[in-house]
């Protein structure tokens, strides 16, 4: 099952890095069930369950979201590149 990323929320302190400071997401399925995880239960469904996650641009074209770590070992999720300047994933409204 894939899902749709619809919303994030973030940490309020300084992140040198910005994708880092998302802690949850918001998402709904193919089965019209929508929910909220934190961003490391989403980073262990695709990494580990082959879940398949993504987000939608203002036209409604796919953008596939992908596991990644930092250096020190930081799990994080990133989109893949497209082309938008922006982040897809920060660009996202926050969740309610």
């Amino acid at each position: 099952m894939a899902i749709r990323i619809t919303c994030i929320n973030k940490d309020n302190g300084y992140h040198q890095n910005p994708n880092l400071a998302i802690t949850h997401l918001g998402w709904i399925g193919e089965d019209g069930k929508s929910n909220k995880s934190t961003r490391l239960e989403i980073y262990d469904w695709i990494k580990n369950q082959n879940g398949i996650a993504y987000v939608t641009d203002y036209f409604g074209n796919k953008v596939n979201v992908f596991t990644a770590e930092t250096i020190n070992g930081t799990k994080y999720l990133k989109t893949a590149a497209d082309n938008t300047t922006t982040n897809n994933l920060l660009s996202l409204p926050e969740c309610k």
